[in-house]
């Protein structure tokens, strides 16, 4: 999973980041809809962030519809529903060098961006 960046195609900014990727970039991508995450990949992506929390995405429409914000959760919550929907994960996360991006905040982006590794 070494030098990855976990995308929803349809999101546009998803897509704006991607677009500002170097093309010379040594990236894979994994569009999450198409190729679900794993739960191999998942506990992966979980060491990487500490928690499977830090890699749940408040803002998912589904989070409101299944009215989680009135829930206490907890990590295993988290799994299940990272696994359940990739609606759930933050987006985009990068892998990069063993270390993790998460969400799309200008910041974190510079970040994973500037730890890129081109030819």
């Amino acid at each position: 999973m070494k030098d990855t960046v976990f995308y929803l195609p349809s999101c546009d900014t998803c897509r704006k980041i991607i677009k500002s990727i170097s093309p010379k970039a040594k990236l894979s991508y994994h569009d999450i809809k198409q190729d679900p995450i794993t739960d191999d990949q998942l506990q992966e992506l979980q060491k990487l962030a500490g928690s499977y929390e830090a890699l749940f995405s408040r803002k998912a429409q589904l989070y409101k519809a299944y009215n989680l914000k009135n829930q206490t959760l907890t990590e295993a919550d988290y799994k299940t529903y990272l696994l359940e929907h990739y609606t759930f994960l933050a987006r985009p996360v990068f892998v990069i060098q063993d270390h993790i991006y998460i969400g799309n905040k200008p910041e974190i982006v510079a970040k994973a961006l500037a730890s890129l590794v081109h030819d």
